[in-house]
């Protein structure tokens, strides 16, 4: 019993929420002994306002046991020493234990109602999971959950729905907005300055800056307008919406360098040509995804398997992406043993090497460091994660401007007979080593 509570629950605790904030929920016919639903950082002043309506069980005994169905409070570690109760036998049902805070049990509805009201006031600063348990084998349940979970801000008592660790997000967005502008002003300024080099891919790049640019600044609003009103208006429509073409833009663009695209060659192959057809998909259905799981909440049967989706997609999205820089650097070097000019094609191959190692070192670090950072460190400093992807994301940027910038005198083909000579030699000794 005890391994089956826990899976979802774990689950529900180890994948964060992007926003915690007012949320109805519709819960319809439902067994599943817990049930996850919003995950919030609370201060010395937290408050739940929680309010549970259209109750309906499968069973209408007078004789159930009410006691074993209710809502409670809990943090990660609190939830394995309650399996540990559940294990030793200590208690049968997880409400039951004294480690949770419970917030009612449907014991405490008056005779009759289906409807029932709590506001409960946490002082105790920690990450807390709201969730409901149904320790009644077989016993079904249907109710319309209305939570909100919040801190009241010194002072004047505001109310702040982001959660403790993240309530400053809407100026680390806002922040990187502002650099992000600004990038696209330089970057427009270095294109007018070389406008007689310029390729159709830095007029693409120009696009994929201002689309993170666009993204951030509506991420900024957005989480702002939640932090001071709980719900986010139509400001999350605009954020998944450039999300969604930022998403799009920039794995394109990767492919687009990988392949050479304006810089080598003023086409793409067909099997280039397929694997953007894979990504730009994919990242729909990524995007799709994405939207599911912020909206619905862990509280929701498939959120498993939309959250299972999403990683998959994103993984397959960063391995089809590197496709095409392997296969410039296998033409490149095929180049450069055939057509005599050993130094030029040499140049474009170490550039094409150092670009498919960012790359993976961009793609390594916002899917796994980052979110093994968000893991560990503590509920106080969620924030850090997003600045660490957030930092690492421009870096990326700024790398593949610096390297791929317009050139009045391109370094591939400024090439003298010593430099040429001593590419073939290097040529040379890269393919004794092979050997």
């Amino acid at each position: 019993m005890a391994r089956f509570l826990l899976f979802p629950l774990l689950l529900a605790l180890l994948f964060s929420i992007s926003s915690a904030e007012i949320r109805f929920s519709e819960v319809r016919s439902d067994d599943r002994p817990i049930i996850p639903f919003d995950e919030f950082g609370f201060t010395h002043s937290g408050r739940l306002e929680l309010n549970v309506s259209k109750i309906q069980l499968s069973d209408t005994n007078p004789d159930l046991d009410l006691a074993k169905i209710g809502f409670f409070l809990c943090t990660r570690d609190t939830w394995l020493h309650v399996l540990l109760q559940l294990e030793d036998g200590e208690i049968t049902c997880a409400l039951q234990s004294d480690l949770i805070k419970t917030v009612f049990t449907f014991k405490d509805i008056p005779v009759g109602k289906k409807e029932h009201s709590v506001v409960y006031k946490e002082n105790e600063a920690d990450q807390y999971t709201l969730v409901f348990a149904n320790c009644l084998t077989s016993l079904k349940v249907s109710m319309d959950v209305h939570s909100a979970m919040y801190n009241l801000e010194r002072g004047g008592g505001t109310r702040d729905y982001l959660s403790a660790g993240r309530t400053i997000l809407p100026r680390v967005y806002f922040l990187f907005s502002l650099v992000y502008f600004v990038l696209s002003g330089i970057w427009i300024y270095v294109l007018y300055k070389k406008r007689l080099t310029v390729f159709r891919i830095h007029l693409f790049m120009l696009a994929v800056v201002i689309m993170k640019a666009l993204n951030l600044l509506c991420e900024a609003e957005d989480k702002s307008y939640i932090k001071r009103t709980g719900s986010a208006h139509g400001w999350d429509v605009l954020f998944y919406i450039f999300s969604f073409f930022r998403g799009i833009t920039l794995f394109t663009l990767i492919v687009l360098i990988g392949t050479g695209w304006s810089f080598l060659k003023p086409y793409l192959q067909d099997k280039e040509k397929k694997v953007l057809m894979i990504v730009i998909p994919l990242q729909v259905v990524a995007n799709i995804a994405q939207v599911v799981i912020d909206e619905t909440g862990p509280y929701g049967q498939d959120w498993i398997t939309w959250k299972q989706i999403f990683l998959l997609v994103d993984v397959v999205c960063c391995c089809a992406v590197l496709f095409p820089i392997v296969w410039s650097i296998k033409n490149l070097r095929e180049a450069a043993r055939t057509d005599g000019k050993a130094a030029v094609n040499l140049m474009k191959l170490t550039l094409f090497r150092q670009y498919y190692i960012v790359v993976i070192c961009y793609i390594y670090f916002t899917r796994v460091v980052v979110y093994a950072l968000e893991t560990i460190t503590s509920y106080k400093y969620l924030w850090t994660s997003v600045v660490a992807s957030e930092l690492a994301t421009l870096a990326f940027y700024l790398y593949t401007g610096l390297k791929f910038k317009p050139e009045a005198h391109n370094p591939y083909f400024v090439i003298d007979d010593e430099e040429e000579e001593a590419a073939a030699e290097q040529l040379k000794l890269e393919d004794e080593f092979e050997l």
